[in-house]
């Protein structure tokens, strides 16, 4: 559990500079330039991401069932997970009216994740990871919605029907083939 612990911590803490620091983010870019700083930042994301995923895969072994979801509540969070992947391909694909009117569909794609995820196990591994997401994204949308909006443009009906396109497509690679070989659990299985 102690290198799911540092992995979770390490990598939310990395993403919450902006929150908790954003001058001291700003001087850091300013002396080290953009470049460097997305190279450290990158870095030493994909290694806290590291430990995370192999802690977890430990943890995961030697754990306790804090509370067994009914099978409705599977359901229910199978829903929210397409959705989440509908709000994270909205963050990408340009000129779409989700972006546009939600303004940070990545954090509430990662929001509406995590409480997927808890609503669908009752593991503690799971539950410590999906809580300290779900409370990470809580914060940052707060965080992000303080922050000034960028100009979002004009946005394109096409555009729109391509990012739930995308979403759901994505979902559907996810849940049928990865999934099951990426985290060891096979959700419709």
């Amino acid at each position: 559990m102690t290198a799911l612990l540092i992995g979770l911590l390490g990598f939310l803490a990395i993403h919450s500079i902006r929150i908790v620091a954003p001058r001291w983010r700003e001087a850091r870019i300013a002396a080290m330039g953009e470049l460097a700083w997305k190279g450290v930042y990158s870095l030493l994301s994909i290694a806290f991401f590291v430990l995370l995923v192999w802690g977890y895969g430990q943890a995961r072994q030697h754990t306790q069932l804090l509370w067994l979801p009914p099978m409705a509540l599977r359901h229910v969070g199978a829903l929210l997970v397409a959705i989440a992947f509908v709000l994270v391909a909205a963050a990408y694909v340009p000129r779409n009216a989700i972006r546009a009117k939600l303004g940070h569909p990545m954090i509430l794609g990662v929001k509406v994740w995590a409480f997927a995820h808890l609503l669908m196990s009752g593991w503690l591994h799971s539950v410590i990871v999906f809580a300290a997401f779900l409370i990470w994204a809580i914060l940052d949308f707060r965080s992000a919605r303080r922050r000034p909006k960028s100009p979002t443009g004009s946005t394109s009906m096409p555009m729109t029907v391509l990012t739930v396109v995308i979403g759901l497509g994505l979902t559907a690679v996810f849940v049928l083939y990865l999934h099951g070989p990426l985290i060891g659990v096979v959700p419709f299985g």
